[in-house]
């Protein structure tokens, strides 16, 4: 599987779970595509839940929609955060509704919410936020990966296998 001909930006914000971000940024290098890290406006390093530093390429306002065929939203504290920038709600739409691939894992279904991209769709989470989910018009489900059209979710780092496995093939052309 190649996906050498896709770019994709993934977000980060401070207190992000690690594995739900380096492994899919991995996985997406190792396939051959371009991988952005986008962070908020003016600050350029970030730091995870448990203290591992990532400095990003670029601000989320200087980031267009138009560059990208998927964005990736890792879980951990950090959606809470991510979902207070319009730049990255707005980055995050602008993808979703040109039809790129809009991947989340765990918490981060707070920013698709907050994007407004959710009402209608069946997608999956951490079950501490099903219900904020369900109440944006999305049917919530307990599986691994959940792909709705450009939607796919999955629920915490346990998934990551068939959360990069389904994102791998969603870009794959």
């Amino acid at each position: 599987m190649s996906i050498a001909n896709k770019k994709i930006a993934f977000l980060v914000e401070d207190l992000y779970e690690d594995l739900e971000l380096w492994y899919p940024y991995l996985r997406c290098k190792e396939a051959g595509a371009t991988v952005v890290l986008i962070g908020r406006e003016g600050k350029e390093t970030y730091e995870s839940k448990h203290g591992y530093p990532v400095t990003v390429d670029l601000a989320a306002q200087d980031a267009s929609r138009n560059d990208f065929d998927a964005v990736v939203i890792p879980g951990g504290y950090a959606p809470d955060k991510m979902r207070r920038y319009q730049s990255m709600l707005n980055l995050v739409n602008g993808i979703f509704d040109r039809g790129g691939v809009v991947a989340f894992i765990c918490h981060a279904g707070w920013v698709p919410i907050s994007a407004g991209i959710v009402a209608g769709k069946t997608v999956t989470s951490v079950s501490a936020i099903q219900d904020d989910l369900k109440n944006a018009g999305a049917k919530w489900v307990d599986k691994e990966v959940v792909v709705d059209g450009n939607l796919i979710s999955s629920r915490n780092p346990g998934d990551l296998p068939v959360f990069c496995a389904a994102l791998l093939e969603a870009l794959d052309d």
